[in-house]
């Protein structure tokens, strides 16, 4: 029995390694990229980390706040946002993102949400990023 268990976390282990080996070949198609997690009250934005020394920043709601993030972006030379939100939170930041020349997407955030682990803002958002990175 000890070995049955033994040989299952080796196969385990093969597939974490297959897994990034896919993940590596992997090509990036939208290098400048960010992600935001759209809430009522704030917003989390991520962009890639050679862009900024703090890549992920808060944001508040309001429309000069709004403001403030499209202005950060266009200085980390962001093209595309993909944001996640529930409710009718990301309204006012899509136009106003929109209006300032982003390709902006919306993700339903309920399936973001199936995703195991990433359960914070933050984690959020530099998920999204990712995931948008790779298109």
């Amino acid at each position: 029995m000890a070995r049955a268990t033994r040989r299952q976390g080796g196969g385990q282990q093969q597939k974490r390694r297959a897994s990034r080996v896919r993940a590596a070949q992997l090509e990036q198609l939208n290098l400048h990229a960010a992600g935001m997690d759209v809430g009522a009250t704030e917003h989390w934005v991520a962009v890639p980390a050679d862009r900024d020394a703090q890549p992920v920043q808060r944001f508040g709601a309001f429309t000069a706040d709004l403001y403030a993030l499209a202005a950060w972006l266009r200085q980390c030379q962001i093209d595309t946002v993909v944001m996640e939100s529930t409710g009718v939170y990301w309204i006012a930041l899509f136009e106003v993102l929109e209006e300032r020349g982003f390709d902006v997407k919306l993700v339903d955030a309920h399936q973001a949400r199936q995703v195991p682990g990433r359960k914070t803002d933050v984690g959020d958002c530099q998920w999204l990023q990712e995931l948008h990175t790779y298109g």
